[in-house]
């Protein structure tokens, strides 16, 4: 698809001078941090976009409705909806909360009004790198007894073991959705546990037959390999909720893994606004105390919400943004702006995206002035 290609295209940043700066893009097996939940299919009721029941319940598969895993835990349910808000029409969106404490568990739902829609959400959204996390995007499909007691408890492992380790001892029996090794709140060190879930509990099943008792190269004892989900494991009181499962989305177009720097001090001698940022802007831009605005010029006419999300959203919490557009022609006049949470990373954001080439346009990034307001009326 020559036309998907360009405008994937357009969401590569590159500097002036041919340095790059790709979006972090997650490969089908990538591992996550500890603590990390992803969630899988479900296997009890869960509240779902405002409705209770069963994800599912035997129907169909949703062409409209989407899981979102690894959201920041700062990020709130009208800043997820803001996100995907950019690509289409959202029917509902939710944050899924601890019921405890109101703490977002880091996964929520967005269900469009399009399938088209959802379609491009996962496209464009799918390891969207937005703070200290890379979000993975996909299809809420109904539980199976094929996809069902997938998640694997691995005990006796190496305390040298790492995640990666980990999964590439398991990934031969199948495709790993999720991976995680116990570690000690104080030290950070491995407890020599983990747990491993695969896509088919056929595929749970092989790995046990063929790893339980066996001793992995570099080990000096035998590792156990059990489901999780028995209920004579204790263990099981630790495996988190689970509400849908993520269908993987293998003919998705990725951007390579490339490295993005937004706390280097090296993209300042590019920018005009080198130096202290800090007493010049303040006044203009605590906006009511409620974020920080910033100004992006010369977009090109065809520029979308989703570009400055993508744009900006490695850099920290981004709260909203806006693609200004001719009411005639609902072309983008040439500008927008983005609210960002935090000053520091609001100015981090503008010394490394000022004067980044977007397509073939060279991006002119500020803090919004009393000036700039006028230009959006």
């Amino acid at each position: 698809r020559p036309q998907k290609q360009a405008e994937q295209s357009k969401y590569n940043l590159k500097k002036s001078n041919s340095e790059s700066i790709h979006l972090i893009k997650i490969s089908e097996h990538s591992s996550t941090a500890a603590g990390d939940t992803m969630i899988s299919n479900g296997l009890e009721t869960v509240q779902q976009n405002g409705r209770s029941g069963s994800i599912g319940s035997g129907q169909e598969d949703s062409k409209t409705n989407l899981i979102v895993n690894y959201l920041p835990q700062t990020m709130t349910q009208e800043e997820v909806k803001s996100l995907f808000s950019s690509i289409g029409d959202v029917e509902s969106c939710k944050l899924i909360r601890d019921k405890v404490t109101g703490q977002s568990l880091g996964y929520g739902f967005v269900n469009y009004h399009r399938p088209e829609d959802a379609e491009k959400a996962i496209n464009t959204f799918n390891g969207l790198r937005l703070q200290n996390k890379t979000i993975k995007v996909s299809f809420a499909r109904p539980s199976s007894d094929a996809i069902k007691g997938a998640n694997l408890y691995v005990s006796g492992l190496s305390k040298s073991m790492t995640q990666q380790d980990l999964e590439n001892l398991f990934n031969a029996y199948g495709q790993i959705i999720t991976s995680r090794i116990l570690c000690d709140n104080i030290t950070g060190l491995s407890k020599g546990v983990g747990f491993i879930r695969f896509d088919q509990r056929s595929e749970a099943e092989r790995a046990i037959q063929q790893l339980n008792g066996t001793t992995p190269k570099g080990a000096s004892e035998p590792i156990t390999v059990k489901f999780a989900n028995n209920p004579s494991n204790n263990i099981n009181k630790a495996i988190p909720p689970l509400a849908a499962y993520l269908t993987p989305t293998p003919n998705l177009r990725r951007f390579p893994p490339g490295p993005i720097h937004p706390l280097s001090g090296r993209f300042s001698r590019y920018s005009p606004l080198t130096g202290d940022l800090g007493s010049s802007v303040l006044s203009a831009n605590a906006i009511n105390g409620s974020g920080w605005c910033i100004f992006v010029y010369n977009l090109a006419p065809e520029t979308e919400e989703n570009v400055l999300w993508q744009l900006f959203g490695p850099f920290g919490a981004v709260q909203s943004v806006k693609v200004i557009k001719d009411l005639q022609t609902n072309k983008c006049k040439g500008f927008g702006f983005v609210t960002m949470t935090n000053y520091d990373e609001a100015v981090v954001a503008v010394q490394s995206l000022n004067g980044y080439t977007l397509g073939n346009r060279v991006l002119q990034v500020s803090f919004k002035t009393n000036n700039t307001k006028s230009k959006a009326n």
